[in-house]
């Protein structure tokens, strides 16, 4: 049987979303997997994972801050050890810094943002091209297959099995830590995480008439505030909240774009959602032309309406 090995990522003693999808793709394989964590609390989060598939967790030990390089060589030496044949990580700010070092000392492609994978004899996958207008089929060329994952494409599967847990020295021999994250406080989900995201565009008129889809995204309580590149730049939103090619790539279940409408490179950050549904007053707008549910109205009249409805279906 061959081998899969995966990079988890953790916020504190918890696995991280993203990472737990890359062991639900990676289990798909029939392959063994093996997850690599890292960091302080990472004994408590391997714990976890035998019920995501990894029949083997490794353990980082004595690694307290991320080194991007030397996580790197550790990674890279578990692959050649294991004879693996892909290596997974999720594509988020880490595992696209990290992926790019683990193939370079592989010897092989990173293959960035796959958003399917096949493996049927040799692994493959697919991924957006050319801001998100073509799919591009890659493969690992007779290397090992090295990959990462867009979140929200893939599934965590549990299963009722407990992998064996091993820890190994991490190495010491670093050219960088990462000593500190700067993150905002309070509870917000992110927008490449969750999976439900309301987008609000230049149609609202103000920054004021955000509070609308606010409360859409309160109502559903799993979806997280996006908004395009034109709100952002006028300083009605975080940066962190933009979703396009400048900004985040996201793929939920369910992408509601108001008052968006629909410049290429916005599309880039978002089509490859599972379900689309866009509000706009304008027919013509080219974000119906990759909705797969439009409504032509007035977002001032629509949200509201829309936002009842949801807080009926749920309560």
């Amino acid at each position: 049987m061959t081998t899969i090995v995966v990079f988890v990522e953790s916020a504190g003693s918890t696995p991280r979303r993203a990472s737990l999808e890359a062991l639900g793709a990676a289990s798909q394989s029939g392959a063994s997997v093996v997850a690599v964590v890292t960091g302080p609390n990472g004994p408590a989060v391997a714990k976890a994972l035998g019920a995501f598939g990894a029949a083997q967790v490794v353990v980082l030990t004595g690694a307290d801050q991320y080194s991007p390089d030397a996580t790197a060589k550790d990674c890279a030496a578990i692959v050649c050890e294991l004879k693996a044949s892909a290596f997974l990580v999720a594509a988020s700010s880490t595992g696209k810094d990290l992926l790019p070092r683990v193939a370079a000392l592989l010897d092989c492609t990173p293959h960035c943002d796959c958003t399917a994978l096949r493996w049927s004899g040799s692994a493959s996958g697919t991924r957006p091209i050319l801001a998100g207008k073509a799919i591009a089929t890659v493969s690992g060329g007779g290397g090992v297959f090295c990959a990462s994952l867009r979140p929200n494409c893939f599934a965590a599967v549990e299963k009722a099995a407990a992998g064996t847990v091993t820890t190994r020295a991490a190495s010491s021999a670093r050219l960088a830590v990462v000593v500190d994250v700067s993150a905002k406080p309070g509870t917000k989900l992110d927008v490449k995480e969750a999976p439900i995201v309301v987008s609000g565009g230049r149609g609202l008129r103000a920054p004021e008439s955000f509070s609308l889809v606010e409360d859409l995204a309160a109502a559903f309580g799993t979806a997280a505030v996006g908004a395009s590149r034109a709100v952002v730049d006028a300083g009605w939103r975080p940066h962190s909240e933009q979703v396009g090619q400048t900004g985040k790539t996201v793929a939920p279940q369910l992408y509601i774009a108001v008052g968006i409408s629909g410049a290429i490179q916005h599309l880039a950050g978002m089509r490859t959602s599972k379900v689309i549904v866009a509000i706009n007053k304008d027919a013509a707008a080219p974000i119906f032309k990759v909705a797969d549910y439009g409504i032509v109205g007035d977002a001032f009249e629509v949200l509201p309406a829309l936002t009842a409805a949801v807080k009926a279906a749920k309560g």
